[in-house]
């Protein structure tokens, strides 16, 4: 039989509803001057807590007179940071490199894991025990393990990211399949849509809102799995560099490395959200419908 695609309309927007205020339809877009302040006021508690938080420190460091070795400021922290900038950065790029590389493909393992799951039940009882049996692996036991199997290269690395980031995404992924409205499915099939189709055109576009919070939940830790695995043994990177600014009682500079970890999480966590905004725009519209 012929696989063509069912008569039937392949992108499911929400209704464009009429605007509260009056005639014509709401465009999604706030007002100028009430939509900047509303933006600003949304935005101010992120800037100003970490803000307040870093002005105490730095009082209390001040007038304490802390030992810079126990807790520098974050005035000395920068500071230093900006005279180690050239190993900074090399060690920066080196967790960066790891990160990417072993999250895309820990992206596209889970992808396909679940999708196989999801359209073959025999193989979802058979591997959903076995990947909750491989999240209660300690990393602290399976870290030096894979620098003994594969040494200090970069493919330890990326097998640890891949291992611990995989899941979220998975377990995501399955939770937006079984979340499919059974009324749409079954529209889809009397307009006879096939089991592809239905998925293609149905079931995962329905299951994007749950992809993309598990890839915000597992990029965060893939930049923890590659720290850790460059702490227990690695030539560069920002997990090493952290062990030995330890050992020679640079605080600051661990600090320092600390910090950048947190700036690269924060940053892999807005693209992640502004992708999901072009990949899902009738997602976000519904959501400022509602």
């Amino acid at each position: 039989m012929s696989d063509a695609a069912p008569n039937v309309s392949p992108t499911l927007s929400p209704p464009v509803k009429p605007s509260a205020t009056g005639g014509g339809y709401a465009s999604g877009a706030p007002a100028s001057g009430g939509g900047r302040l509303a933006a600003v006021m949304r935005l101010a508690p992120g800037v100003l807590v970490p803000l307040g938080i870093l002005v105490g420190w730095q009082l209390y460091c001040s007038w304490a007179n802390v030992d810079p070795t126990v807790l520098p400021t974050p005035t000395r922290i920068v500071s230093q940071l900006f005279e180690a900038r050239d190993i900074a950065w090399t060690n920066t790029e080196q967790t960066l490199k790891e990160t990417v590389l072993g999250f895309s493909i820990s992206v596209v393992v889970a992808v396909v894991i679940a999708t196989a799951m999801d359209q073959l039940a025999w193989l979802r009882r058979a591997l959903y025990p076995m990947l909750i049996a491989s999240q209660t692996i300690p990393v602290i036991a399976i870290a030096p393990l894979m620098i003994i199997w594969f040494g200090f290269g970069l493919l330890p690395k990326v097998l640890l990211i891949v291992l611990v980031t995989f899941f979220p995404i998975v377990v995501a992924l399955l939770d937006g399949f079984a979340a499919t409205e059974p009324e749409a499915m079954d529209l889809l099939r009397t307009m006879g849509a096939k089991r592809r189709q239905t998925f293609r055109l149905l079931r995962f576009p329905g299951a994007l809102p749950n992809f993309f919070t598990g890839l915000r939940i597992s990029a965060t830790y893939a930049v923890l799995a590659a720290i850790f695995a460059e702490y227990v043994g690695a030539f560069h990177g920002l997990g090493i560099w952290m062990s030995q600014s330890k050992s020679s009682f640079r605080t600051d500079l661990v600090f320092g490395a600390i910090g950048i970890c947190a700036l690269i999480s924060i940053l892999l966590f807005t693209l992640i959200a502004i992708l999901a905004r072009f990949v899902m725009p009738w997602y976000f519209a519904s959501r400022r419908a509602h």
